[in-house]
Formats: structure tokens, sequence, C-alpha cells
């Protein structure tokens, strides 16, 4: 739905000129957009049912010139939503009418990479698939691979704290970026963090991957590279009912195994992935997983035959395991192009992304299956099996009126369910304006202010990416003053909104 908007009177057209020339003085050339169709461009990201062209965009190329335009929106009052490459399926990078987009993309480089330490130094827009590509000459990789990996960027992943297949072994972003540099909303420049694995001092770092641009404007991000595991191989296993394969996600962690990855997909999502790849899904069961394991040749043996028998256990009906990197590699490509392929399946899908314990997925699925005959509504599972992220796909067609609000509340009514046993509402994809209304479900007021804190300690002016994750944010002036490491940060008196 587009966010309808009132046309503007001379004095906000004027303001806008006033900002957009202010920014030019900071980036010339073709760095400043207030074209209305070049804007077109940037009116939503992957949450695509929502759309509101920015006031204009900025496309800065140096840290330099980040600190300069957030310096001078600071001292303005001018409001700012930083946006990578706008893959978000939360609205994270949704614009504001009133807000100037601060476009990331041509922070495109790698800048250094360590063999030896086994780092790499990135800039924020180069893409998640790039850095792995960077170093896999010599032999090493970055593990967190989301399915939007060819086209999602690191600094969002950062925002966002993404995962992907692979984070129930080797973590989401979190456990894999050491440093980040960062521009305050004030112009400042901080780094936090570095090459070494735990710095000294308060986690700052920590709280600002995932903090999905409320808290600054990453220039500069250090990565873990990893080694490639001597072996690697995948296990396909198709299950009569999504019951059992859950049961069987469940006893295979149970057994001490830790899989590189574990995913899982029902009957609608692999007949819409095979028929998409072609990498000889099996069509008549269903629940399928793939269970991956790496490591030592001698280790994936052993490990492989006990899932083998964990499956059988609970009933599997086929089993498979990749005889080649190239089999491999074609298991894994069913499911990284699940997400498009349901696009087949209906005009349009809405991406849900919540938590829950392994042990409910049974329950859960069952639940969903309830819901979506109680909404009149499609849904197609694929999610992280192994750490209990869910993707439901909830398929509907925005041209029929009503659809699209049956689809927001059959997927609020999944995130209901998620904290009800004992999960959370989000894995990887990011609160937003998608899951911002649903916080006080799985959040007190007390807990929210204490958030909100966080927020005026680097935001006093409350000036980045307004609108999200908040379902109300209060002035800084309202929660009174933070305690931190013993000391107090006061905020300053603000004039009323």
């Amino acid at each position: 739905m587009s966010l309808k908007m009132p046309e503007p009177d001379a004095s906000v057209i004027a303001r806008r000129a006033q900002i957009a020339a202010a920014l030019r003085a900071i980036v010339p050339g073709d760095g400043v957009i207030d074209d209305a169709d070049a804007l077109r461009v940037y009116e939503s990201d992957g949450l695509s049912a929502y759309r509101q062209p920015p006031m204009l965009v900025v496309l800065p190329e140096t840290r330099e010139q980040v600190s300069a335009i957030l310096a001078w929106c600071h001292a303005e009052g001018v409001k700012v939503v930083p946006r990578g490459s706008g893959t978000s399926l939360s609205g994270g990078a949704l614009p504001l009418a009133d807000a100037v987009l601060l476009g990331m993309a041509r922070f495109n480089r790698i800048i250094a990479i360590d063999y030896d330490d086994r780092t790499a130094v990135v800039q924020p827009g180069v893409t998640n698939l790039a850095v792995t590509r960077a170093v896999e000459g010599r032999g090493f990789y970055y593990a967190p691979d989301p399915s939007s990996q060819i086209a999602c960027s690191i600094g969002g992943n950062v925002a966002e704290n993404s995962g992907g297949v692979h984070c129930l072994k080797y973590g989401l972003t979190t456990n894999n970026v050491l440093g980040v540099e960062i521009v305050m909303m004030d112009g400042e420049i901080v780094r936090l963090g570095g090459r070494q694995l735990d710095p000294a001092g308060l986690d700052l770092l920590g709280i600002v991957v995932g903090s999905e641009g409320l808290l600054g404007v990453v220039t500069e991000v250090t990565v873990r590279i990893l080694p490639k595991p001597e072996t690697a191989r995948a296990v396909l296993i198709g299950f009569p009912t999504v019951e059992s394969a859950g049961l069987c996600v469940a006893e295979v962690i149970a057994a001490g195994i830790i899989p590189a990855g574990m995913e899982m997909m029902d009957r609608l999502a692999i007949r819409a992935a095979e028929a998409f790849v072609h990498v000889g899904y099996p069509l008549d069961v269903e629940a399928l997983l793939i269970v991956e394991l790496d490591g030592p040749s001698a280790e994936c043996d052993h490990l492989t035959q006990e899932v083998e028998q964990i499956a059988a256990a609970n009933g599997a009906v086929s089993c498979r395991s990749s005889t080649s990197e190239d089999e491999r590699l074609a298991f894994w490509a069913g499911r990284k192009a699940a997400f498009p392929a349901t696009g087949m399946l209906a005009p349009d899908y809405y991406c849900m992304d919540g938590t829950i314990p392994r042990r409910r997925l049974p329950q859960v699925l069952q639940r969903m299956r309830e819901l979506s005959e109680h909404y009149s509504l499609g849904v197609a599972n694929v999610f992280h099996a192994g750490d209990g992220n869910l993707h439901p796909l909830i398929l509907y067609d925005a041209n029929i009126p009503g659809q699209l609000e049956r689809a927001e509340e059959f997927g609020s009514d999944i995130l209901r369910l998620c904290v009800e046993v004992g999960g959370v509402l989000t894995g990887e994809h990011g609160v937003g304006v998608e899951k911002r209304d649903l916080m006080p479900v799985m959040f007190s007021e007390t807990d929210l202010a204490h958030q909100q804190r966080v927020k005026c300690a680097f935001d006093p002016k409350l000036l980045l990416n307004p609108g999200k994750v908040f379902p109300t944010l209060h002035r800084c002036a309202e929660l009174g003053r933070m305690h931190i490491h013993g000391g107090q940060l006061p905020f300053p008196e603000l004039p009323r909104f």
C-alpha cells in the first residue's frame, strides 16, 4: 500500500530545496536525487506492500561526506533514513516523506584482507556474496549467507543481524563481525571493536549489530573469514508429514549433532522450488529436510550415518546424500530459490520471520495450517529448522480487496503464536515497521522504555530512522536519566513535538 501524503505547500517546497542545495554542497555531481520519477526507485524496500517516496536521496562516497551530511541534518533537525541494498523484509529502509534517504550503495569496496588474522575489512555497500567471492581463491569464505546474499549488503546485514542457512553452526552476523566504523547523528566518527575477538569495555558493538539503523550509520565493517571445511555433505530427507520432519530436527540436535545447516520446506515450497530450478527434489513428500554436515571426511561420514538413522526412526520415506560438490550446491540452490519460486504460486506473498523453540515445531506448524484455513489464504513454509527460525510465505493477491489486510492479520497471528510458545518476534529480518506494533506482545512498557533509552544515548534528537521498531517513541527527556556502568548519561531537554 502507498502511504498517501497531502500535497506540500510552498514553505515545504522551499525547505526541500534548501536541504537539497545544502546536501549538493557536500556531495557534488549526481549525488543528490530530488526528481519525483527518480525517487520512485527508493519508495520501498523488500517489504514492497508499503511504499512512500522519500523527500530526497543522497548518495555519499566517503565517510567524511556521511559525517558532514549527518552533522548538517542534526543541526537543522532533519530526519535521516539509512539504506543499504533495500532488501529488508521488515520495512526497515522504508522512506519517510519528510526525511532524507541516505543511500550507502557507493560504499562498495573491499578495503583489506588479512588471511593470517582471518579478517576482511569492507565497506557497507559490498554485497554479502562478494566477500566470499573475494577470498574463496585462498580457500576461505564468509559464513552468514542469507538467501538474498547475491544482492543484500554487509551494512544491511549489520543493521538487521542477518543469518542464513549456515547460521546454526557458524552464527548470525553478530557472531561474525569484529568491528565497525560508525558515524553518529551529530557527525562524530567512532570505531567500535577491531580485529580482536573480544575487545575490552562495554559491548557497544553488540548493541550496534541489529540496531536497524536507529543508532548510527556504519561506514566500515571488519568481518571474520573462515577456512572452508575439508568436506561438506548435504543430506536430502523426505517425510510423510511436517510433524515427523519437525521431530527429526529436534532429535538431531538432542543427539549432540550440530549441522552446518538444517533447513525445512513443506509441500508447497518443495513443488515451487523444484519447478523453478529442477534439482531433483522428491515431489511425493509433505516435508523436506536439507541437513548439511561439514568437517573432516571421517567425521562427515559418521555424522551422516547418524542423521540417516535418526531420520529413518522418524519415518523418513526418502534419503539421499550428495556425492559431489555440484550436487551439494544443487540441493541448496532449490532452498535458496524458494522465495522467488513462491512467486509462481500467487501474485503476491508476505514473508514472515519469527523464531520458536525447536521442540514446538509440530505444534506451531499444525496451528499455522488452521490459521491458513481461517483466513482462506495459502501458506508455504520455508525455514531455518535447526534454530527454529520460521519464514512462512503467506500467499495473497493484492488486486483483490481485503486480501492484503487478511495476509497482515494472518502474519500477526503467526508472530503472536511464536511468542506464545516461548519464541520471539524476529530471527533475522528485524522489526522495522512490520512488527513495530507487535512489540508490546513480547515486551513490557518498562522493557521498551529501557530500549528507547539506548536510542536516546546515541540519537538524543530522535532523527535516525524514526517510525521504526518502537510503537510509541517518547521524547528523550520523558525517559529520564540512563544508568550505564555506574555512571549516568543525562538527556537534554528537547522542544515538544
